[in-house]
């Protein structure tokens, strides 16, 4: 199917956004995630069902001072 990353189409194979996260090299990673514009929390990423045309941001900490 195909959803949008960060303003990006992107076609995956996984359905649930941590599923997706391990499909595109994230697993393990330290990221935050939002769904339709929603947090989601690590905790719920294996819940969360992605649809065709569904909309993800994924963002990584930046350090800095």
């Amino acid at each position: 199917m195909t959803i949008i990353i960060n303003g990006k189409p992107r076609e995956v194979r996984a359905v649930t956004l941590d599923a997706v996260l391990a499909e595109l090299g994230y697993a393990g990673a330290h990221v935050a995630t939002a769904h339709r514009g929603e947090f989601v929390p690590a905790a719920g990423r294996a819940a969360c069902t992605l649809a065709e045309g569904d909309r993800v941001e994924i963002l990584s900490p930046i350090g800095g001072g």
